[in-house]
């Protein structure tokens, strides 16, 4: 009963002397593979960037308003929940469960802000996957982190749900801090792929 007890309260090896939880430091781990991941893609819509021999381009098929548009959504949506975690800080559930509700729509915007954009690339420029090298890299680039804001979105129906069972509590590397982690890097990645795909790349 005792070593039972000891072992409870016992230190994990790993998390011995640092300032991060265990399920923060996975948590850290699995942004960095997904730098190298997103590192990739963008190596990638480089290399491949002014190559084709068809159209369209960059410059003529991409909507740069339709861009900022949606990246005010998504880049709001860093605040919002951010503003959550630190009402769940103050106590507030109530405050917590507005702000989350807020961030999760912000980035459902977003994602339907990139269905228009993608609608209208389909529509008006004919620009599909396998239309072209652009086509091919941008849809891949654009798609997974599109992919991941709704992995994201999921992620916060969850911590809402529990949050409504009172099981969603202020703690280091707790639920709802590291699905607030994983937006920002989202948030993070889409500075990164605007700047080049619709900024610089056109």
């Amino acid at each position: 009963m005792s070593s039972t007890t000891n072992l409870a309260h016992e230190e994990h090896p790993l998390s011995a002397g640092s300032i991060l939880t265990l399920t923060q430091m996975g948590m850290v781990a699995f942004l960095v593979s997904e730098v190298a991941f997103f590192s990739t893609l963008i190596v990638a819509y480089l290399t491949f960037l002014g190559k084709d021999t068809i159209g369209p381009t960059p410059l003529e098929a991409l909507s740069l308003p339709t861009a900022i548009v949606s990246s005010v959504f998504l880049l709001a949506s860093s605040g919002t929940i951010y503003l959550a975690e630190k009402q769940l800080h103050l106590g507030s559930l109530r405050g917590f469960q507005g702000w989350w509700t807020l961030t999760f729509l912000l980035g459902a915007t977003f994602l339907a802000a990139t269905a228009y954009e993608w609608s209208e690339l389909i529509r008006v420029h004919q620009l599909t996957i396998s239309r072209n090298l652009f086509g091919s890299t941008y849809y891949t680039l654009i798609g997974f982190h599109a992919l991941h804001v709704s992995c994201g979105l999921v992620a916060m129906l969850a911590i809402l749900f529990l949050s409504f069972r009172g099981d969603v509590k202020s703690e280091p590397g707790g639920g709802a801090e590291l699905v607030s982690w994983y937006w920002h890097f989202v948030d993070c990645v889409w500075i990164v792929v605007f700047c080049i795909v619709y900024l610089w790349g056109r």
